[in-house]
């Protein structure tokens, strides 16, 4: 009987990867940045994967990397708990911020011991300077054990965090990964980051590299690689109801709009106002994303993991790989 393109691919995958343990996976956001590039590179670890996408059409590009999909949307809680409970693992990788579609998804895992990994991003501790670097010149560092209460802002996104670590007491084998400033090219076409992409755009639109404020303020950082291995191996490994902070360096925003000048072969970087930058980028991104500190170090991923990030300067990859060679 002829198996058909996708599960000849899924064979050979698993026969070059062979795992003692292929995990059927359902992930939310798969065909984004971070969810497809998770998801191939969980397929190319020999793992069986499934993801949902709003549209048929984005359905074609995920199949052809060897990942099944269902169209659905967030909302679509009825969905979610049926995928939820035939998957062996889930991830969520669409929205840190959609509480019923979480509320969902742990409804589908409640009492069974699976792992749910749920995806965060570390804005929850942003001080929304306006691009300046803090008090006394330097803003704190943030750690797993000791996190500030959230600005009314990302007070939200740090109650959904929480409900998915309780799904502990539920049965499920939840963690909460919570990503710096994601750099890298994604796995599937078309895909981006969040932001430094802005800045490029920007730059490329205007013929002007700016920061917020001065760019004086620093974020956390991790290679979208990285960030991949980490999944795979909380997957495998990860306690139940852990937190944890995904980071392998961090850079001032002054930094990384001057290395993104001297690429694109423009002027020195221009400090922008935050009330300009939010005409440009609009509240959320330029407070938080590209405007406020965002420090923290993340020891769990290292010591419960076993996870060695082999990217370390965003700086290198925006000077050698940010521009891809034809």
């Amino acid at each position: 009987m002829y198996a058909g393109p996708r599960r000849i691919l899924a064979s050979l995958l698993h026969e070059a990867n062979p795992l003692e343990n292929v995990l059927n996976i359902f992930i939310t956001g798969a065909n984004g940045f971070i969810g497809g590039s998770i998801a191939v590179g969980l397929v190319r670890a020999g793992h069986r994967v499934t993801g949902l996408v709003r549209k048929p059409e984005q359905a074609a590009e995920l199949q052809r990397l060897g990942i099944a999909t269902v169209v659905g949307t967030l909302d679509d809680r009825a969905l979610l708990i049926e995928q939820a409970q035939a998957a062996d693992a889930v991830i969520n990788a669409a929205s840190s911020d959609h509480r019923g579609a979480v509320e969902a998804l742990i409804e589908g895992v409640a009492g069974s011991g699976k792992p749910f990994l749920h995806t965060s991003g570390s804005s929850i501790v942003g001080d929304a300077s306006g691009g300046e670097a803090g008090a006394n010149g330097a803003a704190p560092v943030y750690r797993e054990d000791a996190l500030p209460e959230p600005t009314a802002d990302k007070a939200a996104r740090v109650a959904i965090d929480r409900l998915v670590l309780d799904a502990a007491k539920r049965g499920v084998r939840s963690a909460v990964l919570c990503n710096t400033l994601i750099y890298g090219h994604g796995a599937v076409p078309g895909s981006a980051s969040v932001q430094l992409p802005r800045l490029i755009s920007q730059a490329q639109k205007s013929g002007v590299v700016r920061h917020v404020g001065s760019g004086g303020n620093v974020w956390s950082n991790v290679h979208i690689d990285d960030v991949v291995d980490v999944y795979r191996l909380a997957l495998e490994k990860t306690p139940a109801g852990t937190f944890y902070f995904i980071e392998s360096s961090e850079a001032s925003f002054r930094d990384m709009t001057t290395a993104i000048a001297d690429v694109l072969g423009l002027g020195k970087p221009q400090d922008w106002p935050l009330e300009e930058a939010q005409k440009e980028w609009g509240y959320e991104m330029a407070s938080y994303g590209l405007g406020s500190n965002s420090r923290v170090r993340g020891e769990r991923a290292r010591t419960l993991l076993g996870w060695q990030p082999k990217h370390t300067s965003v700086l290198d990859w925006i000077r050698h790989d940010m521009v891809r060679k034809a």
